[in-house]
């Protein structure tokens, strides 16, 4: 079988100025693996695609809830249709073989492992580092912090990955898998603060690029279809990132 991790990511910097670096590398590897596992009949495919093509809304979002009518917003245009694209591929090779194929629309992936260097981290990670590392009492966020993620522990999105390996017989499911809950970018970065113990001042650089949706999951039929709920709450999530992030990030810059 074969868990399709592999991808180019970047953070919310190449999104919003190098769109492209997304697209076209994405597209061709899992065209290409699909179709061996395909020909090999493999015997099932896990591909993590992820939540960008639904829209800015307040209220959970349902798998359905995503209108292939309606327009991405721009700067997720060209990584949302290729995600759809890769989507449709399993959807497609499903039909043909054995190979049974498994889509994730996982919400925002953090934990140990992460990144978290500035160049290529996502918010959870970016603002660890900022917070950790910061000098001079002061760290700046990119945006206003009114956007609103749905943060999914790492160890969730492996729970459920177990479960569909161990309980689909379907040809083909596709997913949410997410917590459930928005968090807006101010209220992260003001637990992650106090979870550090630091007194720190946050600043806002709006000439910065950000993402400017607020969406979270519906889960229900990831539950329904194979018994999946997240576990970890995000206060234990913060918890235990800055524990790993401490020993194995600040430890080894300091020499302890």
């Amino acid at each position: 079988m074969v868990v399709q991790a592999a991808a180019v990511t970047s953070g919310a910097g190449d999104i919003v100025s190098r769109p492209w670096i997304h697209v076209t590398d994405n597209a061709i590897m899992n065209s290409v693996l699909f179709r061996a596992a395909h020909e090999r009949r493999v015997a099932q495919v896990v591909f993590p695609s992820c939540s960008v093509m639904y829209p800015s809304r307040p209220e959970p979002l349902r798998e359905s809830d995503f209108d292939a009518s309606q327009p991405l917003p721009p700067s997720y245009f060209g990584i949302g249709w290729t995600k759809v694209y890769l989507e449709r591929m399993c959807e497609f090779y499903a039909g043909l073989g054995v190979t049974r194929y498994t889509v994730v629309r996982h919400s925002n992936v953090y934990g140990p492992y992460d990144k978290f260097d500035l160049e290529r981290s996502h918010v959870f990670g970016a603002t660890m580092t900022k917070v950790l590392t910061a000098s001079d009492g002061r760290i700046t966020v990119w945006g206003d912090g009114r956007e609103a993620r749905d943060l999914l522990h790492v160890s969730d999105l492996v729970d459920y990955v177990s479960l569909a390996i161990d309980r689909q017989t379907t040809p083909f499911e596709l997913h949410n898998v997410g917590s459930g809950q928005a968090v807006s970018v101010d209220d992260l970065v003001r637990r992650i603060i106090a979870h550090s113990g630091r007194r720190l001042t946050v600043d806002y650089d709006a000439s910065r690029p950000t993402l400017p949706t607020s969406l979270c999951l519906d889960s229900t039929l990831a539950r329904s279809t194979f018994g999946w709920t997240p576990s970890v709450s995000l206060d234990e999530g913060i918890r235990q990132t800055m524990a790993w992030y401490r020993q194995t990030h600040l430890s080894a810059a300091t020499g302890g």
